[in-house]
Formats: C-alpha cells, sequence, structure tokens
C-alpha cells in the first residue's frame, strides 16, 4: 500500500484541513481576527436585516433583495467560520467526510444563490433607472417574491445533485486537503477514480449557475450605464449612478475575486495566493457588503440613525 492511501480504496471517515499557515505563532492571530470578521459580519448583516423589516421607506423591491442579500451572506460566512475559530482554538484540523460534504454543499449552494440575487437585483437596478414609468407596474411585490425564491432553490438544487454525485467519489489519495474549506476542486483531487463525468457536469452547472448570472448582471449594468450617460444633466447622472452604486461594487467585488479563485491555476507556487483569494470572498465579501450597503446608501444611514 503506498503511503497516503487506505488499504481498502474506500472513501475515509475524516480529512485534514491543512488550513491557512502551519505556523504556530499565527493561530492565536488567526483566531483574533477571524473572530472580529465573524462577529461583525452577522451583527452587520442582521442589523440590515432589522433595517428593512423594520422601516417603512426601506419597503421596496430594491431593499427587499437587500434583506435577502443579508441573510444569506450571514449563513454563506457561518458554513466556513465557526469551524475556522475551532481549528485556530484547539489546533484540530479533522473534518468528518459527512461534515465535508455538508460543508462543500452549504457553502457552493450558498454561492449559487448569491450570483442569481445578484441577477436579480440588477434587474431591479435596470428596471428603476432604464424603465422608470414602468418600473412600479413590472417590478411588483408577486415579482420580487418570485425572483427571490428562484434565486434561492436555483442555488440550493443545483448543488444538491452535485454534491450527490461528489459525494460518491471513489477517494484513495492522501487525506490532507490543502485548503482551510471543502471546496470542488481539492475534493476533485483525492479521487483515483475517472472524474472526466463529474467535471463536465461541475462545468455545466458552473455555466448555469455563475456565468449566466454574471453575463445577464453584465448585460444589465451595459444598459444601465448607457441609460445613465443619456442623462443631460450631471446631477441627473449622479443621483441614477447612486442608486445602482452600492451593488455595482458589491458585484465587483464578488465576481473578481471568485473569478480570480477558479481560474488561477492550483499549482504549488500559487496554493497559498489562491487561499488568500479564497479567504476573500468567502470570508470578506460577507463583511463587506453591509459596510457598502450603509456608507454609500442615504436611504440605509438614515434608517440606522433612526
Amino acid at each position: 500500500m503506498e503511503e497516503g492511501q487506505w488499504d481498502n480504496g474506500t472513501s475515509p471517515l475524516e480529512f485534514l484541513l491543512l488550513g491557512m499557515s502551519n505556523d504556530p505563532s499565527l493561530q492565536t492571530l488567526l483566531f483574533i481576527l477571524s473572530l472580529i470578521i465573524y462577529t461583525t459580519t452577522v451583527f452587520g448583516n442582521i442589523l440590515i436585516v432589522v433595517l428593512v423589516v423594520a422601516d417603512q421607506h426601506l419597503h421596496t423591491p430594491m431593499y427587499f433583495f437587500l434583506g435577502n442579500l443579508s441573510s444569506l451572506d450571514t449563513c454563506y460566512s457561518s458554513t466556513i467560520l465557526p469551524r475556522l475559530l475551532a481549528s485556530f482554538l484547539t489546533g484540530g484540523k479533522t473534518i468528518s467526510a459527512h461534515g465535508c460534504i455538508a460543508q462543500f454543499y452549504f457553502f457552493s449552494s450558498f454561492a449559487g444563490t448569491e450570483c442569481y440575487l445578484l441577477a436579480a437585483m440588477s434587474y431591479d437596478r435596470y428596471l428603476a433607472i432604464c424603465q422608470p414609468l414602468l418600473y412600479a407596474s413590472l417590478m411588483t411585490w408577486k415579482l420580487s417574491l418570485q425572483l427571490a425564491a428562484a434565486s434561492w432553490l436555483g442555488g440550493l438544487l443545483l448543488f444538491a445533485v452535485l454534491t450527490f454525485l461528489l459525494s460518491h467519489l471513489k477517494l484513495c489519495g492522501p487525506k490532507a486537503i490543502d485548503h482551510f474549506f471543502c471546496d470542488f476542486t481539492p475534493l476533485l483531487e483525492l479521487s483515483c477514480g475517472d472524474t472526466r463525468v463529474l467535471t463536465q457536469i461541475a462545468l455545466i452547472f458552473g455555466f448555469l449557475d455563475v456565468v449566466f448570472p454574471f453575463l445577464f448582471t453584465l448585460a444589465s449594468y451595459v444598459f444601465i450605464i448607457a441609460a445613465i450617460l443619456r442623462i443631460p444633466s450631471s446631477v441627473g447622472r449622479q443621483k441614477a449612478f447612486s442608486t445602482c452604486s452600492s451593488h455595482l461594487t458589491v458585484v465587483t467585488i464578488f465576481y473578481g475575486t471568485l473569478i480570480v479563485v477558479y481560474m488561477l491555476p492550483r499549482t504549488a507556487p500559487l496554493r497559498q495566493l489562491n487561499k488568500v483569494f479564497s479567504f476573500f470572498y468567502t470570508v470578506l465579501t460577507p463583511l463587506v457588503n453591509p459596510l457598502i450597503y450603509s456608507l454609500r446608501n442615504r436611504e440605509v444611514r438614515e434608517a440606522l440613525w433612526k
């Protein structure tokens, strides 16, 4: 039997997540930093949800989507950070096979849901800026609920299929995962079977769940920017742009880091850099979203002041 393999060729009962760093002197610092990030993320996103529910001025489709995004980001960060905090605190890096698959499912489905939700928000901003006279009749509460529900269901259902297929892979490589959470590519690297079909299915799902919403969002902003540039007065252009600047900033940060993470080759010299960008889009993006909306959005600031 080769070193790092299992004698019966079956899947392991647990994995070893190597994490961000093996330096013991950094564990306390990373724990404190992660604890601050997680506490701020949960508090900030829950505060946004409370403001959207409590303030009558925020009972609009745009803020309804924002409330969904904040709820999603709370769930999103909670799939990774609590276990990471426990690892920094106790030094334990093992995770059960079932726990690893569950973490992958919830993380990936929430990430997919965010792609759809950002696309729905861009469509809302497109109607508000490009079809202002028809906005109230087109973006009804019924449509808002349908778009939000479709975003959640799309992410949860698509990745349920991918997770099921991934959980049935024959794993016989080393059980150490060179990452701080259970992601698709690091798990696929442990397989000793034929992964071509699963890889092709993952590419199809990636197009449906990431590329298609991204292209839709991009197209929406092409029309939005073109409409803003046609506004004759600079004050009018500034006012129109301010209504979508927060969302555009969130989209740029989320997709920018997501594209870098999954386009960056997982070669040995680049793996640490891959972890850094992964940390940014999985941990820091849910943190900056409420900060962006509270700092750049006048109505949210007013609701917070009240």
